[in-house]
């Protein structure tokens, strides 16, 4: 099979599993990616990601990224309809069904018990990506002080956050 061709099987895998995004998905991708098929290197991986989130877009943006620099124009294509299709039917094809079932205990249980399941994925892709670039305990610990206080004080917003990282990030510090 043609590594466009895996690219699309893996990723349409990964698709059924997308709870939070492509964000979410993060770990599992870097370890098919770079971990099973070697396809790319930790640092690779990690500057797509980080390309990813300065494009203004939709976070799936990372996704065809990593095909681009894995099998170009056609590689882009494949891992970014093999996110998007495969989900986008099956919902299409049962949303009126699920609605029909709006109201009922076991509907808003499971609507309910995905949230955490979703912060949690989003939760190992950050500590992927922080291990990725090297960002050591101490950068943990600085990290979770910001933002105990923004959460405390409630009124910094989170363009200060990210311009305070980008300053940090020319120091050097990071």
């Amino acid at each position: 099979m043609s590594v466009v061709g895996q690219l699309f099987l893996e990723f349409a895998l990964l698709s059924f599993v997308a709870f939070g995004g492509a964000t979410a998905l993060l770990p599992e991708m870097h370890r098919v990616v770079v971990e099973n098929h070697h396809w790319l290197d930790d640092a690779t991986f990690t500057h797509l990601y980080a390309i990813a989130q300065a494009a203004p877009g939709p976070n799936v943006l990372v996704v065809s990224l990593i095909g681009w620099e894995i099998g170009g124009l056609f590689g882009a294509f494949a891992t970014t309809l093999a996110m998007c299709l495969p989900m986008s039917v099956l919902i299409y094809l049962l949303i009126d069904r699920w609605e029909s079932f709006s109201g009922k205990r076991w509907q808003q249980a499971l609507s309910l018990g995905v949230a955490p399941l979703a912060v949690g994925l989003i939760f190992s892709g950050a500590t992927l990506i922080g291990q990725s670039a090297g960002f050591g305990v101490g950068g943990w610990l600085l990290l979770a002080a910001v933002l105990a206080i923004n959460l405390r004080l409630r009124g910094l917003h989170p363009l200060w956050l990210i311009a305070a990282g980008a300053v940090i990030g020319l120091l050097g510090l990071v």
